[in-house]
């Protein structure tokens, strides 16, 4: 298995490719905070991110 690491991303769009990238390979996805971003329920819901509960997700402190 592929480990993807990105740290401290700031671009949501770029996460989102890559995010998708992650579940179609399988691969474990690696996010450092601090986040440009928010990953909560509401805000992935609303950007259309149906296939994130297929990726590995972890978020690092």
């Amino acid at each position: 298995m592929f480990h993807i690491v990105l740290f401290e991303p700031e671009i949501p769009g770029n996460t989102g490719n890559i995010i998708r990238l992650a579940a179609n390979t399988g691969s474990c996805l690696h996010l450092i905070q601090p986040l440009g971003f928010s990953l909560d329920e509401k805000a992935v819901r609303r950007s259309g991110l149906d296939y994130h509960e297929l990726a590995e997700l972890v978020v690092h402190a």
